[in-house]
Order: structure tokens, then sequence, then C-alpha cells
């Protein structure tokens, strides 16, 4: 008896925080497309199998300006110390659409827009999370068409992104 006795009070004790987490976000304002406004700096590691393109672990950096209604425009850089891929600076041209839920997970389809490839250009689709009140997210990319193909390859890629400014302003 004491025993199940302290099971259940170790339960409870685990449960009630984590409901009230929840209560909390859904209790609360919540979250919308308002709350990812402004630019974020973002950091982005992938592993894409061999054979397909950039197929081998790599790591993106770059900066994204969402406009707080659904849409954006980013610039990144795939790190490449050996000059393999020619890019000596930040890529133009990306751009998406974005949806925040109120229970402030989210999803982003990204066009790639490659110049030089025949359509389509790439897309990514991605799932994330949003932290800090919208301070910062926490994703991962749910489907993958590189530029030229016209099916999802497999990846396995992850990404973190900050709102830039000082926290003032945040």
């Amino acid at each position: 008896m004491k025993s199940w006795l302290w099971k259940g009070m170790l339960a409870a004790a685990i449960a009630l925080p984590a409901l009230s987490g929840v209560a909390w976000a859904q209790g609360d304002e919540g979250c919308s497309n308002a709350t990812l406004k402004g630019d974020y700096a973002f950091a982005v590691t992938a592993y894409t199998p061999p054979g397909l393109p950039n197929g081998s672990p790599q790591v993106v950096v770059g900066i994204e300006t969402l406009d707080g209604k659904g849409k954006f425009t980013q610039r990144d850089y795939v790190g490449d110390s050996l000059r393999t891929r020619d890019q000596t600076d930040f890529s133009t041209g990306e751009t998406g659409t974005y949806k925040v839920n109120s229970d402030c997970t989210g999803s982003a389809v990204i066009n790639l827009n490659v110049p030089g490839t025949p359509p389509p250009r790439g897309v990514i689709q991605t799932v994330f999370v949003i932290s800090g009140g919208g301070r910062s997210t926490h994703g991962v990319v749910s489907e993958f068409i590189p530029p030229g193909f016209t099916t999802p390859q497999p990846t396995q890629t992850r990404f973190d992104s900050w709102r830039v400014g000082s926290e003032q302003d945040n």
C-alpha cells in the first residue's frame, strides 16, 4: 500500500508541473504569425545521404526576416572551408511562408530558388516550436526536395534561430 501511494505521489509530482505548463501555453494568449517578426539568425546541422546533392554532413548559418504575417526572406551560407561550392558570400533570393499555431508550434516552406538549375529549384518544409515568447525557434526538416528533383529525398536536419537585437528589443 505504501509503495503504491509513494508511486502515485511521485507520478503526480512529475505530472503536475508539466500539466501546468500545458495549461499556461493554451490558457494564455498563445502564439500567432505575429509572434515571429523581425530578423532571426539561424544555424542548421544537416545530414543528407551520399549520392544526393550535398551528400554528407553540412552546416549552414544565415539570417531570415519574418514579416509577422506569414512570409519571409532569408540569406544563408553553407559551411564550405574547402570552397567546393564556389560560394563566397551569403546566398540571396530564398523566400518562404510560415504558419504559427496557437500552441506555439508551426511550419514553414522555404523556396530555395537556386539560380542556374531547372525547375523545381528546391523546396524545404519544416516544423518548429517557438520558445521565449518568440525570441527563438527550434525545428527539423519534414520534407526536402533538392533543386532539380521532383520527389522528397531523405535527410536528417535540425535548426535553431534567435531573434537579432538587444534583449531590450526582444
